[in-house]
């Protein structure tokens, strides 16, 4: 069988698959931007407190191999607990976990590196505090960190595969599955291959565009 007469073959069960994988995307982004900004604000705003603690979940986290922490939240944990937990909430909160603590450090690094000269600047011009985090601080830091968090934004929704390991049946479980029944190795994980092109590379795409049009170096200014 070909690749697109698979997918065609076996539509619905990719299309609930990539359903999955894309609910599990939407909640790990959501939740690792939102905690993670605010993170990233508080520990810029408190360096010696919430910064400390910031640069270690983020040092912790990011030595830590995912499918390592997934299997840890999945089995021992609960079983230490004595509870059994959905495996699409222990993979949204593995997952959204690690988004949250990285945006947090780059957001953290970010704010701190914040050149002074443009809020004294808008301090000469008459801008109050709020006007200034508004209109100048708020856009060029925005500048600066949207390319970033589309760049970890694709790397956290490639990795939602590994929650099939845990029994989520996102779209690389169904690729199993449908590997099982008629052995296609090479051309089923083609077709998954395409659905994650077809996915990633306009957000990679947007990254990158957005990262040669609008953002620079603040040290040089």
């Amino acid at each position: 069988m070909a690749i697109f007469e698979i997918i065609s073959t076996y539509a619905e069960a990719f299309t609930k698959g990539l359903g999955v994988t894309l609910q599990l995307a939407m909640v790990v982004w959501l939740f690792g931007l939102v905690v993670g900004s605010l993170l990233g604000i508080l520990g810029a705003g408190h360096p010696t407190t919430f910064g400390r603690f910031v640069s270690f979940g983020s040092f912790v986290l990011t030595s830590l191999p995912i499918l390592v922490l997934l299997f840890w939240l999945h089995y021992p944990m609960q079983s230490m607990l004595g509870v059994v937990i959905d495996p699409f909430v222990t993979a949204s909160l593995a997952l959204g976990t690690v988004n949250a603590f990285a945006v947090a450090e780059a957001s953290r690094n970010a704010i701190s590196e914040f050149p002074s000269q443009y809020a004294i600047a808008a301090k000469v011009s008459g801008l109050s505090p709020r006007e200034t985090l508004l209109h100048v601080k708020a856009p060029i830091l925005l500048r600066q960190l949207i390319p970033t968090f589309l760049t970890l934004q694709v790397s956290m929704l490639q990795a939602t595969l590994f929650a099939s390991l845990i029994s989520v049946e996102e779209i690389f479980k169904v690729a199993q599955r449908v590997n099982a029944m008629i052995y296609k190795p090479i051309e089923i994980y083609t077709a998954l291959g395409i659905f994650f092109l077809i996915i990633c590379m306009p957000i990679n795409g947007l990254a990158l565009w957005l990262r040669g049009r609008y953002t620079r170096n603040l040290s040089e200014s």
